[in-house]
């Protein structure tokens, strides 16, 4: 849900007054730029500039990392935007072109994800390189563009929880028309938050790494999680038809579900050293 114009406060954080605005002061062609395509485009460049501090730990390097992103990001936006549009579809049945309208919003992170995948999938077969090490880079990537581009849901107003009625310290107020201020839970920093502590974790436990794909894995299973418990504070969630099942939770939960499963079979039945990872066999 997107509301208008209203200044933002966090009464519990003693923060008050916000009145972020949507769009930069200025216009770059006679086109409005929104803070959050810029937020976005920052989080896509940290995750770029990350993934160049430390690919030579994974095995590969930053030109084929650079055609790997090539490959995933355009597939990551298609697919991102066709997963809002299917489970959106009463909105664009009647008039279908307006599906391509993705400047008027309207994108999923797991779409967009499921597209990273089918593009990293289709690089590697490709350029005949080892998928697993990418998916690793791609998770870290994840989490860097995730925990930011929240941000710009901030700026807009949007993609908040449920309505709060008591003096819970993270309630966020939101002044609407007429002055009347409504407090909801802050999904979009619950979030942020939840991403940010994954990508600490996940960046140390990637140095210890005893196969290539347990840092996707770890991913999987932590964004899975808290994505599970945030979706149901949200107050846009997609659904599967006219059911109840929102669809992304139920995805987030089939993720943490299989990728704990899969980790816990590799780690009973395979106990890795490490020797077959793409970063070991490329030093010999």
């Amino acid at each position: 849900m997107l509301l208008d114009a209203g200044t933002i406060s966090f009464p519990g954080l003693g923060i008050d007054g916000l009145n972020p605005p949507r769009t930069l002061p200025f216009s770059v062609f006679g086109k409005e730029i929104y803070f959050y395509g810029l937020i976005i485009a920052i989080g896509f460049l940290l995750a770029i500039f990350y993934a160049r501090l430390r690919v030579k730990e994974f095995g590969t390097s930053f030109d084929l990392v650079t055609d790997a992103i090539l490959f995933a990001v355009p597939m990551a936006i298609v697919c991102a935007r066709i997963y809002y549009v299917a489970f959106r579809w009463e909105y664009y049945k009647d008039n279908p072109i307006s599906a391509l309208y993705i400047w008027q919003g309207g994108i999923a992170i797991y779409g967009g994800v499921i597209g990273a995948i089918l593009g990293l999938v289709l690089f590697s077969k490709l350029k005949k390189q080892k998928l697993s090490p990418y998916l690793d880079i791609m998770a870290l990537g994840l989490l860097i563009g995730q925990s930011i581009g929240r941000w710009g849901n901030f700026f807009n107003r949007e993609a908040h929880g449920a309505e709060i009625f008591n003096d819970f310290f993270l309630r966020m107020g939101i002044e609407e028309t007429g002055g009347v201020v409504r407090y909801w839970h802050p999904t979009f920093l619950y979030e942020s938050v939840w991403n940010l502590i994954g990508l600490v974790l996940l960046h140390f436990l990637s140095k210890k790494r005893k196969y290539d794909g347990q840092t996707f894995l770890q991913y999987a299973a932590w964004y899975g999680l808290g994505r599970v418990w945030i979706e149901g504070l949200r107050t846009d969630s997609l659904y599967i038809g006219s059911t109840d099942i929102r669809v992304s939770q139920l995805l987030a939960g089939l993720s943490f579900v299989v990728a704990v499963g899969v980790m816990l079979y590799i780690r009973l039945y395979k106990n890795p050293d490490g020797s077959n990872m793409m970063v070991n066999q490329n030093k010999e």
